[in-house]
């Protein structure tokens, strides 16, 4: 760690900071790479397939993106997020990816350091966030080519390491040295800390007025616990005029609310198969394992098992051929395997002969209660009850984004603040244009905490809160 970085998380009475980046995943990577001076501008002999986009870059030449209006450049765009930054910076950076073309970003980056704005990114695991977590060998959901950032290639950079994607594809372990070597090529290392906790974020009254700034500001203190393998915890508090959270959504796996899911043989997390194949604790010869869910994890664990010949039971609550199943919206030729795993369960039930072997589905089937002894108790969907022996159960429902530290666990930030945050059905509420809090001045949120669930396209939302925060920040003398 750097002696400033030391500096500023080594005391609570440190001036305020103009940002502070809460999460060090791709959203965080990006605006720090944004606020560190490196600035977009369209290239002069670019000319950009969309007509109506290419005569609004033309209007503003040698003006960067960022210093342009955003809702303005945005209108017109279509695609697939509802965020319209979202739309224009994937746009500028992959002119006609979606119709298959492979063309040149229309953008050139300089380094403007006398545009960079302080700030800190904080984050439990190293750059790169979450994608530290998951499971190397797994690949990616969206295409490989869309899971880089700025001015780094991530087909290039992949290749140099003597690999190459998988189906169009990259692995989760490729992607988190990806992100963790971008911020190290892209000189942002000092603005990362690695390792920090976040428990509290709490504003303060606004600063007094001064002459220098008439207007009062929000203020933020922003508190935790900085960790090493080495030493013990220590705590940390800094202040700051704005606060980006972009922790994503991993950190609470949603629950099934039901009696006994407390129990050891219980677990939200795929790693917890992983463990238990390193350990010897499941084998071929064991009580199958107990998959419940119908999303991408579920089906990640079930692929896991089906390599080490664990037999799976697989329950979920919908039906087969439910067009809400995450498996009935993706292209079969880029997701051969998914795919697969919906044939299985398709095919055959528990209640029948399986053409799988080692492999049993529960369609229609919610589960009631565990029992001691690796007991699971089903409603099928005749309204009886199916009893199961197993020897581990996976519970993988989804995840709900952990906002403990925020006050009221930030309920009241979101969409619906009666219901709980959630980032397909109740995400922060933001202004599309520059992602700060429709509720909190100061306060901005990335990536799926906005809604914006690819790496692709929570780019745009680091865009527009760069835009913003470099409005507020004061002009330096030439």
């Amino acid at each position: 760690m750097s002696a400033q970085r030391k500096g500023h998380l080594g005391t609570s009475s440190s001036a305020p900071l103009p940002v502070i980046i809460i999460g060090n995943g791709p959203s965080g990577i990006c605006l720090s790479y944004l606020l560190s001076g490196h600035t977009p501008y369209a290239r002069p002999d670019a000319v950009h397939p969309h007509p109506l986009l290419q005569r609004k870059l033309a209007e503003a030449p040698g003006v960067s993106i960022l210093d342009q209006d955003l809702e303005y450049l945005s209108e017109g765009l279509e695609g697939r997020s509802q965020s319209p930054v979202a739309l224009l910076f994937d746009a500028l950076l992959r002119p006609d990816t979606d119709f298959g073309g492979n063309a040149d970003s229309v953008l050139t980056w300089r380094l403007q350091k006398e545009r960079a704005v302080p700030h800190l990114v904080l984050g439990r695991n190293p750059p790169g966030g979450a994608w530290h977590s998951i499971e190397g060998s797994m690949v990616t959901l969206s295409q490989g080519q869309w899971m880089g950032l700025p001015d780094l290639d991530v087909k290039d950079w992949i290749l140099k390491k003597r690999r190459g994607f998988r189906n169009s594809r990259a692995t989760a372990g490729d992607m988190a040295h990806y992100y963790q070597d971008y911020v190290t090529r892209k000189g942002l290392g000092p603005r990362f800390v690695s390792g920090a906790e976040v428990t509290a974020v709490e504003w303060e009254g606004p600063e007094p007025g001064s002459p220098a700034a008439p207007a009062p500001r929000p203020l933020f203190r922003v508190s935790g616990f900085l960790a090493a393998e080495d030493r013990p915890r220590r705590p940390f508090a800094l202040w700051a005029h704005n606060v980006v959270l972009a922790t994503g959504t991993f950190d609470s796996p949603a629950r099934l609310a039901i009696p006994g899911e407390a129990l050891p043989f219980v677990h939200h997390e795929l790693s917890a198969l992983e463990a238990a194949v390193r350990a010897g604790a499941v084998t071929p010869a064991s009580d199958p394992i107990l998959i419940v869910g119908a999303g991408l994890s579920a089906a990640d664990a079930v692929l896991y098992a089906r390599h080490y010949n664990i037999p799976v039971i697989h329950a979920f609550r919908r039906p087969v051929e439910d067009p809400g199943l995450v498996f009935n919206q993706l292209p079969k030729m880029l997701y051969p395997e998914y795919h697969k795993v919906h044939q299985m369960m398709r095919e055959q039930s528990i209640l029948s002969p399986s053409p799988y072997q080692g492999y049993r589905s529960l369609p229609e089937h919610r589960p009631l209660l565990f029992k001691e002894g690796g007991q699971a108790v089903f409603r099928d969907p005749r309204g009886g009850q199916q009893v199961f022996s197993t020897s581990l159960v996976l519970v993988l429902i989804g995840s709900h984004p952990d906002l403990s530290f925020l006050p009221g666990a930030g309920a009241d930030l979101t969409v619906d603040p009666a219901q709980p945050p959630s980032a397909k059905r109740n995400p922060i509420d933001v202004d599309p244009y520059t992602y700060q809090s429709a509720q909190q001045e100061g306060l901005y949120a990335l990536g799926p905490l906005a809604g914006d669930n690819f790496v692709r396209f929570v780019q745009g939302g680091a865009l527009a809160a760069a835009s913003s925060l470099l409005r507020k920040a004061p002009r330096k003398p030439p």
